[in-house]
């Protein structure tokens, strides 16, 4: 009995010990302001893999950021490589330093996000047409800027705790 516990205890701290933290990144630079970053033009490449890591969709998206006080508003227009389009309109709210909340069309309740170095980390779950249906997805986004003009985006898609799939964005704009 006690090695099962001892084990159930080790698998316990594997899975949960190795999760990055947002205060991970404290100290990297260029320092993140999502507001700066996404104001004015933004595109994006990026791709849809499965729970396998087979790619199952590419995209284009471009970004108009406008930023109104504490408040950013993205208008962003997706282009999928089978040339279905989609459009969503984030209402992004700073409230704190460095503390977010967010609303969109297709999102379910209020999206949280957190900056800390190079590093924001948004989390938010939204309805997902796939085969006919409409799926609500948690999502877990993982933004580091590389410099001032180059963004990666990794996301992680779940539903009832399994990761269903993924989608990897690359971010750019403009040389300020």
């Amino acid at each position: 009995m006690k090695r099962i516990l001892a084990l159930g205890l080790a698998l316990l701290f594997l899975l949960t010990g190795c999760s990055a933290e947002i205060s991970d990144y404290r100290q990297q630079q260029p320092s993140l302001d999502i507001f700066r970053f996404f104001q004015g033009k933004t595109e994006a490449w990026g791709m849809v893999q499965d729970r396998s890591g087979k790619q199952i969709r590419r995209f284009h998206v471009d970004i108009d950021g406008q930023v109104n006080g504490e408040t950013l508003t993205l208008n962003e227009r997706f282009v999928y490589n089978d040339g279905e389009k989609q459009q969503r309109v984030w209402h992004i709210r700073r409230i704190a330093p460095d503390r977010y909340e967010g609303t969109a069309g297709d999102i379910d309740g209020v999206a949280k996000g957190e900056a800390s170095g190079n590093a924001f980390h948004w989390q938010y779950s939204m309805n997902v047409k796939a085969d006919g249906k409409t799926w609500l997805l948690a999502f877990d986004d993982w933004m580091y800027l590389q410099d001032q003009s180059h963004l990666f985006n990794k996301t992680t898609m779940k539903k009832f705790g399994f990761t269903v799939g993924s989608v990897t964005l690359f971010f750019t704009r403009p040389a300020q």
